[in-house]
């Protein structure tokens, strides 16, 4: 069976880290099949929202597979040149965590371990939904290897700096609870049931309309940590390509007409 599944749920693509034998840690052949499915959801206008998540009720991703390092990121004859440009310019070692050109929805559902690689797979999500058993990580600071997956530029901005600087520096483990606390955690929910918890948020989100839904996120990506005023340039540069779409009309006569809106496109 394939170490990565992407199935299609109506609207929704759950895609699933299907190595449940090793914590779904990421070998070479997973994270060309975990890209291949970021693309398939980027790119296909019928998918609205992702859903990722672990096979199993243990870890939702332990991180890179330590014992198959060498399968992950250019190859072991590569010279300095190309190993640097895969780390700046490359898809990331755990599939498409270097990349910032989705502006879909996305859900993880983090049903046991997220560590390492994994913890940087969750905080790709613009929601996280965890189980009771859930713990996050940076395990990796065992091993003296770094976050080359976003870790260090994404955790701090959800959590903020100082949680972040924490748990980067200590390698310490938090439990559900915890990670609910700091906001690392939007929902925690009982073991077993993150994945359709997951789903029922995806099908809420698949009913709105999907233009300025994307915008909003696209702004909010590429505005924060600017300062305002370039921030605000960005929300306005992005929500103009609705403000020109029929569909804004559409929703705003809706209102005013206190009818159901029929839209006629989504993106």
């Amino acid at each position: 069976m394939s170490k990565v599944l992407a199935e299609r749920e109506d609207q929704v693509l759950v895609i699933t880290i299907n190595r449940p034998e090793v914590r779904n840690c990421v070998d070479g052949e997973t994270a060309t099949l975990l890209e291949e499915a970021w693309k398939t959801f980027r790119d296909d206008e019928d998918l609205y929202v992702a859903i990722l998540t672990g096979a199993g009720d243990v870890a939702f991703c332990a991180g890179a597979d330590l014992r198959n390092l060498q399968t992950l990121g250019p190859a072991p004859d590569a010279t300095r040149h190309e190993k640097r440009r895969f780390i700046t310019h490359g898809p990331g070692y755990m599939g498409y965590t270097r990349q910032v050109d989705i502006y879909k929805p996305i859900i993880a559902a983090v049903n046991g371990y997220a560590l390492a690689g994994g913890l940087e797979l969750s905080c790709l999500a613009d929601i996280r939904i965890a189980t009771e058993n859930a713990q996050f990580g940076v395990a990796c600071r065992r091993w003296n290897v770094p976050l080359l997956d976003g870790g260090t530029q994404r955790l701090p901005r959800i959590v903020g700096m100082g949680w972040a600087m924490e748990m980067i520096v200590t390698g310490r483990f938090i439990d559900a609870k915890e990670a609910y606390r700091i906001g690392l955690a939007n929902e925690v929910v009982p073991q077993g049931q993150a994945l359709k918890r997951a789903k029922e948020l995806a099908l809420q989100i698949c009913k709105l309309p999907q233009g300025a839904l994307r915008t909003d996120k696209q702004a909010a990506l590429m505005g924060y940590g600017r300062p305002l005023e370039e921030g605000l340039r960005i929300e306005a540069e992005v929500g103009q390509t609705v403000l020109d779409s029929y569909d804004i009309i559409e929703g705003s006569s809706s209102f005013i007409q206190k009818r159901r809106p029929s839209f006629k496109q989504d993106s």
